[in-house]
């Protein structure tokens, strides 16, 4: 894997660390739904959803 791509992985790495930290995920913890499912829980499975579809989009890259 090219050096390029390593480190845009580890600095999506590092981003997400800091995103699921306890202080920004209470900015969710609300009473709300989101198709019927609790905000919080919402806001962790989309988070979760956009990482891996932005570490396949830079993986995909390097094996073009």
């Amino acid at each position: 894997m090219k050096k390029r791509h390593e480190q845009k992985l580890i600095i999506l790495s590092i981003t997400v660390l800091a995103i699921l930290n306890v202080p920004f995920l209470l900015i969710f913890n609300n009473d709300g739904h989101v198709f019927g499912v609790p905000t919080f829980y919402f806001s962790i499975f989309s988070i979760w959803l956009v990482v891996i579809l932005v570490s396949y989009i830079v993986i995909k890259r390097h094996y073009e």
